[in-house]
Order: structure tokens, then C-alpha cells, then sequence
């Protein structure tokens, strides 16, 4: 049997991946009167005369909403609400194992950006996070901007979960090639969810000599015509000098080639253009923009892909259960800029002698999230943001 029907099977068999437990065992009239009626009135109006206690009284302390629409899962794009379930349960179950907190999939039955607004804000008293996932572009990112304000950490991952650690990989691949940030020049083709998380976390840490982004219209520069509104703005903070061309005019010369795009779109000859000691991300799913086998006899030196069977790869099961178990200790109402950077810091220090085989952390490594947690807390306390 492959993987694909063991894993039907596997869903089967358990009708889904979560179950909800009782933290209270409910044994005798005490406790079934402690817990329920009539001594749960007396939470219950304390949080009514202050609302800040159900971080101390519910599971809002400790418990995140999965939320998506079912319109960008994975490679198989538009499935709807229903089709995404198996994806978001399975979200919940590694933030369960890797950080401890519960997660509920939230699986919401409309595409339009001010009916989910709506639906996250009305369901947010309930839950100490929310965790956006698997929304298309452009619309992810105007719902998570409309849902800063809530007061508690809301965050994209397919943005940000991407940025940390390609950010963290990006640090160590430049320590073993001796390049410095301000020094190179970067390609990123696919400009979506992730390719835009992945170029603002960059540009936060620092402004490379030269970044090119590439879609499938071409490098992108200021003055284009036709480009999507955030496609315009992040032209106007790179390429500089409006070079214009195909993936293969941007790659020569390039220090760093990262593809968040489609399979097989970078050649041989491409990487062969490069810059000597380049660096290649190639984080198509399932299959690269170029085979590392391929990349290295093209004259790669360092490559990362978003597959489990080969080494470095980027994945944000690596971000996610840190930087919300971070957030969530500090109380934080936001997760910011510098909680991000903390975390790609982290993540990246945590390998002590970064190697060609090994420059990002393994992703089953539970103690990744606890590193990424303390950084993250330490971060938002620093930078105001944890509540008072």
C-alpha cells in the first residue's frame, strides 16, 4: 500500500485525528458541582465584571483556532471548507505534540474577506490565538490585517511560518559560504502567501545588495503594468535598478535563488549562472524547482527543499507551535516584527556549527519549539506588546 491510501485508510479508521478530553474528572457530586452547576457561576461572574480573567479561568489561555477557507491547501489549491479538514486537524495535532497547546480546525464556509473577518471576530473571546491558514492570495493578507486589532496573537502562517525559517536557513547558509546579507543578490520566484512573507522577513533583517522577485508575468519592477496591489508594493522596495526579464535573466549572478513556485522551473544551466558558493532554496511542493542532485552538479553549495526525505528542510512546523507557545506565555495582543526575528534568530542559533548537511533545524526536533518559545516571549515583553 502507498503513502496516499495508508493515509486514507489511516483517516478512516479514526474518524479524523482529534479527540477533546476533560482536564476535570468528573467523580463525585463535588466535583461535578465545582466544575459545572452551581459553583461555575462564581467564574462566570467574576469574568463578567473582568473580562481579562478568562486567560485565568477558561481554555482561552491556552488554545488556538486553526482558521482557514479552503481556498489555497497545500498544492491542491481550491478545495473548499469541507476538503481542508484533514489538513487543519492535522495542524492542530502538531500543535498539540510540539508545544502543548490545544488547537481546534476551524473551517469556514465562505471566501468572502469581510464575512471570515466577521466570523474570527465573533468566535475570538474563546480562543488565546489564531493561527490563519491556507488562504489564498491576495485576500490573506487583508483578513489578517483586519484582525490585528483583536487583542490577541493573529498570525498567517503560510506568510510568516515561511519567513522564520527560511530567514533562519538563510543566516547559516551565508555564515557557511562567508557572504554577508548586504553583500548579495537574491532571487524569489512565486510571489504568493509564502514568497511574501519570505521577502518581507528578509527585508526586515536587512536590505540585500540586490533582490529580484519573479512571477509568472517576469521580474517584477515599479511602473509594471498589471501587477497585484502587493506585488506593486514590494516592487517599489526592490530592484532598484528595474531589471526586467524571465527567472533566467534574474539568476545570473544571484548569490540566492528561493522558488516558493513549481516544480522543475529552475535548470541546470540556471544555477550554472550563478554566483560561486550559491545557495538554493527550492521549496516547491511536492517536488523542488530543481532536484538537489541536479542543483549540486550544477555547482550549487548549499541547497534546502520543503521535502522530509532530503536534509534542510524548510518547514513551518519548525515556527508555528514556538512562536505561539511564546506569544501566549508573554500574553502578548500581537505577534510583531521583533517576535518574528526572534524566533528566525532562534531557530538559526540552535544549530551551533552549521554544515552543508545541516543548517536548519530538524522539524521533528521537539526542543526547537521551546527555544522559539523563550526567545518569542523574551521578545514581545521587551517590545511592549505583552499585556499588563
Amino acid at each position: 500500500m502507498d503513502l496516499r491510501k495508508e493515509s486514507v485508510e489511516l483517516h478512516k479508521k479514526l474518524k479524523g485525528k482529534l479527540n477533546i478530553e476533560s482536564k476535570v474528572k468528573i467523580d463525585s457530586q463535588k466535583i461535578l458541582s465545582l466544575a459545572y452547576t452551581p459553583g461555575v457561576a462564581e467564574p462566570c461572574k467574576e469574568i463578567a465584571s473582568k473580562p481579562e480573567k478568562l486567560f485565568d479561568y477558561t481554555i482561552k489561555a491556552d488554545t488556538i483556532a486553526v482558521i482557514t477557507d479552503g481556498s489555497a491547501v497545500l498544492g491542491i489549491e481550491n478545495i473548499g471548507a469541507e476538503a481542508s479538514l484533514p489538513v487543519m486537524e492535522g495542524k492542530c495535532i502538531l500543535f498539540k505534540e510540539f508545544s502543548g497547546l490545544n488547537a481546534f480546525p476551524i473551517a469556514i464556509k465562505t471566501q468572502k474577506t469581510e464575512e471570515i473577518v466577521s466570523v474570527v471576530k465573533n468566535i475570538a473571546p474563546v480562543f488565546g490565538g489564531i493561527n490563519l491558514e491556507d488562504i489564498s492570495s491576495p485576500r490573506c493578507f487583508e483578513i489578517e490585517k483586519q484582525l490585528q486589532n483583536l487583542g490577541i496573537p493573529v498570525m498567517h502562517d503560510d506568510q510568516h511560518g515561511a519567513g522564520i525559517v527560511v530567514l533562519a536557513g538563510l543566516e547559516n547558509a551565508l555564515k557557511i559560504v562567508g557572504k554577508e546579507l548586504t553583500e548579495i543578490k537574491i532571487v524569489v520566484n512565486g510571489v504568493g502567501a509564502a514568497g511574501t512573507g519570505i521577502i518581507k522577513m528578509i527585508l526586515t533583517k536587512g536590505k540585500p545588495k540586490e533582490m529580484l522577485l519573479v512571477d509568472k508575468k517576469g521580474i517584477l519592477f515599479e511602473g509594471k503594468e498589471n501587477m497585484l496591489e502587493h506585488h506593486q508594493e514590494l516592487a517599489k522596495i526592490t530592484n532598484k535598478n528595474k531589471v526586467q526579464g524571465d527567472l533566467k535573466d534574474a539568476l545570473k549572478d544571484a548569490d540566492v535563488f528561493i522558488g516558493v513556485s513549481v516544480e522543475g522551473i529552475v535548470s541546470k544551466e540556471m544555477v550554472s549562472s550563478m554566483k560561486k558558493k550559491a545557495v538554493i532554496f527550492a521549496l516547491a511542493n511536492p517536488n523542488p524547482e530543481i532536484s538537489p542532485e541536479d542543483a549540486f552538479k550544477a555547482g550549487a553549495e548549499l541547497v534546502a527543499t520543503g521535502r522530509s526525505d532530503y536534509p534542510n528542510q524548510v518547514n513551518n512546523l519548525l515556527a508555528f507551535p514556538g512562536v505561539f507557545k511564546g506569544a501566549l506565555q508573554a500574553n502578548a495582543v500581537v505577534i510583531n516584527e521583533e517576535m518574528k526575528l526572534a524566533a528566525a534568530k532562534a531557530l538559526a542559533e540552535y544549530i551551533k556549527k552549521p554544515t552543508k548537511e545541516k543548517f536548519i533545524p530538524n522539524p521533528l526536533d521537539k526542543k526547537v519549539s521551546e527555544k522559539v518559545a523563550h526567545a518569542v516571549k523574551k521578545a514581545a515583553i521587551e517590545s511592549g506588546v505583552a499585556r499588563k
